[in-house]
């Protein structure tokens, strides 16, 4: 189906570009020194949810954690004492969104370190961000995140996110904030002006991952989230390429 933009710009919605992880009770995609989830079928009152195993239906128990699992978007709840449901959080799923890549600065200390300062002229307001690190190795498919330091996002990026006035930020790493440093997490809160406004319009998406076919530049972006009812959701954030009539 296509559809419209304006008279001159159009979307194909048989042509998505998936950018999210799924979970699977094989994956070795963790973050958080959780273990992996596990996929287990019902035996309860002489029932068995394995057709495999005699059942007469697949029906299983599934114990994961969206921050740890896959592709995920949370809301301020996060770091709030109160626990903002991402579910209520997000009203709308379709956005303008900016994809860009970007190599990390290394710091005298290790640290590797995204600092996006400038977004291309004319682009007018966006309200979705898009961030894919480089190198963009497929191993960010399958790595355990636990004690890698991993990259992680500049807090000189935040005037900028507000001048273009970006509500939904996407990166294909663990956090926005460092693995490690003492429970501060610098970016989480102020992206979120947590304590003093709780900006409750505002999304992280963490743990995605874009192809290298998919290049830079303006997209729609879908953000589907599943319907829990906590801070984080598992997600499927899906790109549509902007065509021009």
């Amino acid at each position: 189906m296509r559809l419209y933009l304006n008279q001159d710009s159009f979307f194909e919605t048989d042509k998505p570009l998936d950018i999210s992880l799924s979970v699977s009770e094989h994956q070795t995609l963790s973050a958080w020194y959780v273990k992996p989830p596990l996929m287990e079928p019902v035996r309860e009152n002489g029932f068995l949810g394995s057709v495999k195993e005699g059942g007469d239906v697949n029906f299983r128990s599934i114990l994961f954690n969206p921050h740890g699992h896959g592709t995920h978007t949370e809301s301020c709840g996060h770091i709030t004492p109160e626990i903002f449901s991402v579910n209520k959080v997000v009203k709308n799923y379709f956005f303008k969104a900016l994809l860009i890549s970007c190599s990390p600065e290394v710091q005298e200390n290790g640290d590797r370190i995204i600092n996006v300062k400038n977004l291309p002229e004319g682009i007018g307001a966006i309200e979705a961000l898009v961030i894919r690190s480089l190198p963009n190795t497929s191993d960010k498919i399958a790595l355990n995140y636990a004690e890698t330091n991993p990259p992680y996002l500049s807090l000189e990026m935040i005037p900028l996110l507000n001048k273009f006035q970006i509500k939904h930020l996407l990166l294909d790493l663990p956090s926005v904030d460092k693995e490690q440093d003492g429970g501060v997490l610098a970016f989480h809160h102020a992206f979120w002006e947590v304590p003093e406004v709780n900006r409750l319009d505002r999304t992280i998406t963490e743990l995605i991952f874009v192809k290298d076919e998919i290049k830079d530049g303006s997209y729609i972006l879908e953000l589907q989230i599943a319907p829990f009812e906590n801070d984080a959701s598992p997600s499927r954030p899906v790109l549509y390429q902007i065509e021009k009539v």
